[in-house]
């Protein structure tokens, strides 16, 4: 719906053929993620596109390896760059993509600067953590523009679907969580490195985790087994 209204509010103010490259450029950026996201067999849901860019979804597991995530997210841009050196003749396509560049790198969930940041957290701490994390920073720096910048019609169409979407993800990180730990009970993931922590609320991913209760030890599937063992708990 954004983006339909966006599309006629820049038809009616005679900004439609800028509104035209923008998209082009949004898209051939969705593009490098698409690719690099069947390449890794990942199950994308659909593709959506936003006025100030565009959001692949996908159906998958939480976790899949970090690695995958990266270098799906940096393709976005990777190509978007490669695009806009071959049109590098055309001034309005390397205007763009510089905006489009710069908006996309900013720590706001849901662009790719923070899910770039979250992928850079979870590699030092807690899932947990590295979610919540990036939540806060996105409202800071949402904070920061509101109290910055000079708005017009679209940019509050953008920010009011930015503060949507991130009080939406707050609402639900418990459930994302949850979803986080279940698929570590369900599924066997072959993780080669391996961490002792103490709370389930410490695990990371790309990590097996060995559990210290106490003076005993339980590994991950023990510990996970007795905590989703609904028939033991009722």
């Amino acid at each position: 719906m954004f983006y339909y209204l966006t599309a006629f509010l820049c038809a009616i103010t005679g900004n439609f053929k800028d509104f035209l490259i923008f998209s082009l450029i949004i898209i051939i950026h969705e593009i490098g993620h698409v690719i690099f996201a069947l390449y890794y067999k990942w199950n994308i849901d659909k593709v959506i596109l936003l006025p100030f860019g565009a959001l692949t979804l996908f159906n998958e597991q939480i976790n899949r390896p970090l690695f995958e995530e990266f270098v799906i997210l940096v393709m976005g841009p990777i190509f978007q760059t490669v695009f806009t050196f071959l049109f590098c003749f055309n001034y309005s396509i390397i205007e763009y993509s510089k905006i489009i560049l710069f908006f996309n790198l900013l720590h706001i969930y849901p662009i790719d600067g923070s899910k770039i940041l979250n992928i850079i957290l979870n590699k030092f701490i807690s899932f947990k953590k590295s979610h919540l994390i990036t939540l806060y920073v996105s409202i800071l720096v949402v904070l920061f523009i509101l109290a910055y910048v000079k708005f017009n019609l679209i940019l509050v169409f953008i920010f009011s679907f930015i503060i949507f979407k991130i009080l939406e993800e707050f609402k639900n990180h418990k459930s994302l969580f949850n979803k986080f730990l279940l698929e570590r009970y369900l599924y066997n993931f072959n993780f080669k490195k391996k961490k002792t922590i103490n709370s389930y609320k410490n695990m990371q991913r790309d990590y097996k985790h060995l559990f210290k209760i106490g003076n005993t030890y339980k590994t991950e599937n023990e510990f996970l087994k007795e905590m989703f063992d609904f028939k033991r708990k009722i």
